[in-house]
């Protein structure tokens, strides 16, 4: 009887919880785009504002083991998961106040204050869904989870663009923020139990609980296959930004700089939405991963025999429809192979690698602009094939532990799962 009102409980939870999810990473993904046109506003510095994105960006894999030790800790997670997203709007909106008027050492540090916490709008909020929906219906969550990623990817840009030439980015970007506070006070009516006492909860993480994620990253094998598989996969696809500049020029299109990055989105919205209808396994998540990976790179290899803009942009979209599915199982193997006192780091840390990665491959490909579209579409497709060789190498050699997770989830995960959810 349980199962069956599986469905019933898990929407209203679900939709609850994507009140939290979309404006925060609406926040965090127009934060991106306001705070360089704040700068050129404010001081005509496009270096300020590159400075000002990446005091953004840098402290999301340097606090994401020290904040997903705290989350995986703390007894009352509404009330700490809310002051973080709280502070990161209130980050965000100060910023709109300061930059330009005050000295950038200050701006920049508010800045990487607020990116701190940052975290707890990508991986951290993810692994709550875990105690939020029925075990049975966890996979489909991930996938329209996922969405809500691709649609800030898509809408936090080009609201930010809009508002900031109606009303001036500072306007904007104090929109962001406001839309992070109240992705914070949403969190704070979310329907998360405390947590009993026990297990170190409410203690503060020791040296060791920091590194716990990390150890388990290198240790587990399908974690480790699906984490550094997808971090070198990304070091390809933060490289399409710089690469749809250049395939603008080429073309002689200036529209199509947007326009390429929005069908990738686009596709990657399509591909999330196809997966959480009908995804194609529950148990092997490590195997859609790979997969998608693969077949990320085959429309990229594609586009290098330089087609018309029209099949560019198809080609765009099919790539970006592989990595829809590939997102969704991302997040289903973390839920499946983490060890739950350490579940939040292992999403904060993950989403902190692919960051950095795609940071990385921003700076690459920007380094090697000079070499000509060519290459650099080959680069980034050979990205996606070498992520997958790697990611194959990494699961196959599996220890014990690796290996009983990897085949299923065997008695200790089923009791573990009816724990948590009240469903095997």
């Amino acid at each position: 009887m349980t199962t069956n009102a599986a469905p019933v409980t898990a929407a209203p939870r679900l939709l609850h919880y994507l009140g939290v999810a979309v404006p925060a990473r609406l926040a965090d993904e127009g934060a991106r785009i306001g705070l360089v046109l704040l700068a050129l506003e404010r001081t005509h510095s496009a270096g300020l504002g590159g400075a000002l994105v990446a005091a953004l960006m840098i402290p999301h894999v340097v606090a994401a083991p020290v904040l997903g030790a705290m989350a995986d800790r703390v007894r009352r997670r509404r009330l700490f998961h809310a002051s973080c997203l709280i502070t990161y709007g209130l980050g965000l909106a100060g910023t709109a106040v300061v930059v330009g008027r005050v000295p950038a050492g200050s701006a920049l540090a508010l800045v990487a204050a607020a990116g701190c916490c940052a975290p707890l709008v990508t991986g951290g909020l993810t692994s709550l869904l875990g105690e939020l929906v029925p075990a049975d219906r966890l996979g489909r969550a991930f996938s329209i989870d996922s969405t809500s990623y691709n649609l800030a990817g898509i809408c936090g840009p080009a609201l930010t663009a809009a508002l900031s030439a109606a009303a001036g980015p500072d306007t904007a970007l104090t929109a962001l923020g406001a839309a992070g506070v109240v992705a914070g006070l949403v969190m704070l009516t979310l329907p998360l139990d405390p947590r009993t006492e026990g297990a170190g909860h409410g203690a503060h993480p020791r040296p060791a609980d920091l590194a716990a994620g990390l150890v388990e990253l290198l240790r587990n094998p399908p974690l480790r296959a699906v984490t550094w598989s997808s971090s070198a996969g990304q070091i390809g696809v933060g490289a399409l930004p710089v690469l749809t500049a250049l395939l603008a020029r080429q073309y002689g299109a200036g529209w199509a700089a947007g326009g390429l990055m929005t069908a990738f989105a686009a596709g990657a919205l399509a591909g999330s939405l196809i997966y959480a209808i009908r995804p194609w396994t529950d148990t092997h998540p490590e195997r859609v991963v790979l997969g998608c990976l693969a077949a990320t790179g085959l429309p990229l290899a594609v586009a290098v025999s330089k087609p018309a803009l029209s099949a560019t942009l198809t080609l765009f979209a099919l790539a970006g429809a592989c990595t829809g599915p590939l997102f969704s199982a991302l997040l289903a193997a973390r839920e499946r192979y983490a060890p739950a006192e350490i579940r939040t780091q292992i999403f904060t840390l993950g989403a902190g690698l692919k960051s950095t990665a795609a940071a990385g491959g921003a700076a690459a490909a920007g380094v090697a602009g000079g070499a000509g579209t060519t290459v650099i579409l080959l680069a980034i497709a050979a990205c996606q094939v070498l992520a997958t060789v790697l990611g194959t190498a990494l699961l196959t050699s599996r220890g014990a532990v690796g290996a009983q997770r990897a085949e299923g989830p065997g008695e200790d995960a089923v009791l573990h799962a009816t724990s948590r959810t009240g469903h095997p």
